[in-house]
């Protein structure tokens, strides 16, 4: 990767990737872009652009006009946010998605997009997920996802277009405020930690759902795409994990830190039923071969990061205002 464009850079991945992308390669390389603009660091640390995904020929000139080799697609609406919308999921998520994979393949960038586990339904195996299972999801988001694998795939297969993705599990980062997933709950925990010592949890007790922290994601992101593609059998759709909880356990990760902390329960149906169709954990041993990826962080060692970092945003808030 030598010059890169991004879409959806100011969502919880890409306000985090935009700037480590610009540590490695270098503030000029990287061409952000989003639906709006922001006075974030993202917008003010380098290249960016306004882009509605949706216009096929403004991200086309906005690539070609910038001569990147890489396309990094983030632009999606997230798995709750989606159900409320299935329809407008489909036109922002595939189309956008189509719009991406064209521009890659008429301008030949390599082209990475992320899965999830969401694209894993109820008869997806629940325990250890294999990487070749059934999928059969039930919700917009997981459709979406899994023709978005099949279709990465086949603009490799039929156009050579040089795709990679992975199924990120849910994400936990401090940069970024929850943004419609069904795994919030586990960035939301920690923010209501701090400023009120309780939090409500919308996911019930005793439900799994694979996690990681978000310095593993950009990571991860990074090796795939720096990877030997000669050694990449699966390319799209990597399983990988770094941890998988339920929501006590995060609770009583945090007592570490805050032993007064408390939680109680509000289950949410809509996010509940999400979070039961997808597996407990999943097997990551397909990307650990493939192109060695591996996890820093585990659950203790986030909520240390994690705690530390929230608050020192959340006084620096405090003092702005």
């Amino acid at each position: 990767m030598k010059k890169i464009l991004v879409t959806g850079s100011l969502g919880q991945i890409g306000s985090e990737l935009v700037m480590k992308l610009r540590d490695v390669y270098g503030a000029s390389n990287v061409i952000a872009t989003d639906i709006r603009e922001t006075d974030s660091e993202v917008v003010t640390s380098g290249s960016f652009e306004t882009l509605d995904v949706t216009d096929g020929q403004k991200l086309h000139d906005i690539a070609k006009r910038n001569e990147v080799d890489t396309i990094i697609h983030l632009a999606a609406l997230l798995s709750a946010t989606a159900e409320k919308n299935p329809l407008f999921a489909w036109n922002l998520n595939m189309g956008g998605l189509v719009n991406a994979l064209e521009a890659a393949r008429e301008l030949n960038c390599k082209f990475f997009t992320p899965s999830s586990i969401g694209a894993f339904g109820p008869s997806t195996p629940k325990d250890n997920t294999p990487q070749d299972t059934i999928q059969r999801p039930t919700t917009m988001y997981g459709v979406n996802k899994v023709a978005g694998e099949l279709l990465c795939d086949y603009y490799h297969q039929k156009f050579g277009v040089d795709t990679r993705g992975v199924r990120f599990p849910g994400l936990i980062s401090y940069v970024a405020p929850p943004g419609g997933g069904t795994t919030d709950y586990a960035v939301e925990i920690y923010y209501e930690a701090i400023k009120k010592g309780t939090y409500t949890s919308y996911i019930a007790e005793g439900t799994y759902m694979d996690m990681m922290y978000m310095p593993d994601a950009l990571q991860a992101i990074i090796s795939l795409m720096e990877a030997d593609p000669s050694k990449l059998v699966h390319r799209n759709a990597f399983n990988i994990t770094a941890m998988s909880f339920e929501p006590e356990q995060i609770a009583a990760s945090i007592r570490k830190h805050i032993p007064a902390f408390t939680m109680d329960y509000a289950v949410d149906p809509a996010r509940q039923t999400i979070a039961d169709s997808w597996p407990n954990s999943i097997d990551a041993t397909a990307a650990m071969k493939e192109w060695g990826f591996k996890a820093e962080y585990d659950l203790d060692k986030m909520t240390t990061d994690m705690l530390a970092k929230l608050k020192k945003k959340l006084t620096a808030e405090l003092v702005m205002n």
